[in-house]
């Protein structure tokens, strides 16, 4: 089973639990036999991303229940369009209902804000970064969403990348000394990212061979000499501060990357339903 594979169904199962318990009270004033079928559609325009966990819910709860998508993740969607039709035991509809319609609303949310940032930047060199600024216990399943939006992730966690800040360089002493260890250390597969915060940082870490260096809150001229300072020694990204309003000047002064936190953490779910036909 794949790393997101397992997070689906271990998030389901913490999903349902949390809002089942020892049962479905409401549930049980329907028959046991009873079947019936949904709809579920959406109120907003938005980009739809989390069928799998949608499927998943409804799964656990009725292996018969069967699902058809008119919409696969990553697809724009509009308001009053019909995303799926399911049918199954009118019991497992109404309890996952409530756990499915979270997941969903949740992840379309990400993938749709995560769209409104790269089309921000359309026509442009730029890549739009996710960061680690994720929903407790939803970060697999929030950078699917990402990419499911047309942006790019970042590491995982602190096991899958190595982001070297201004405390580590405090602690080792320099950044010369602090992406020596980095290299040491760090396996071929695993990044090595050293943040700076002046061009004197930045010039540092170019001589000390660093290739992907983090600019953070630099302002748009500084972004722009540190773009022809370093002339493709190494990637840049830009991070802090960075507004939906702002973002195209950003990307417009040549940075690789720009890492936006308000991908996963300021989201508002999209409106969806699902009705009883």
């Amino acid at each position: 089973m794949t790393p997101l594979a397992q997070h689906i169904k271990d998030t389901v199962k913490k999903s349902l639990a949390e809002d089942i318990a020892s049962g479905d009270l409401t549930a049980q004033l329907l028959p046991e036999t009873l079947t019936t079928q949904a709809q579920v559609i959406t109120r907003q325009s938005g980009v739809l991303c989390g069928t799998d966990w949608f499927d998943a819910v409804f799964l656990s709860l009725d292996p018969d229940c069967k699902i058809r998508w008119q919409a696969i993740d990553g697809d724009a969607i509009r308001p009053g369009q019909t995303l799926c039709e399911l049918g199954g035991r009118a019991r497992a509809l109404l309890t996952g209902e409530r756990s499915a319609l979270n997941l969903l609303q949740t992840l379309s949310a990400t993938a749709t804000t995560t769209r409104r940032y790269v089309d921000a930047v359309a026509g442009l060199p730029v890549k739009i970064m996710d960061t680690r600024k994720t929903l407790p216990g939803l970060r697999l399943a929030q950078k699917y969403a990402v990419l499911a939006g047309g942006g790019h992730n970042q590491r995982v966690g602190l096991y899958d990348g190595i982001l070297i800040k201004e405390n580590h360089i405090a602690a080792a002493g320099s950044i010369k000394a602090v992406l020596a260890a980095a290299f040491s250390l760090a396996p071929a597969n695993v990044t090595v990212q050293i943040e700076v915060e002046n061009m004197l940082q930045l010039d540092e870490a170019l001589n000390a061979g660093a290739k992907l260096i983090l600019l953070d809150n630099f302002d748009l001229e500084a972004l722009c000499s540190a773009v022809k300072h370093t002339n493709g020694r190494a990637e840049l990204e830009a991070s802090g501060g960075i507004t939906l309003s702002s973002l195209r000047e950003v990307a417009e002064t040549g940075v690789d990357r720009i890492s936006i936190g308000a991908l996963t953490k300021d989201i508002e779910a999209l409106d969806l339903s699902m009705r009883f036909i």
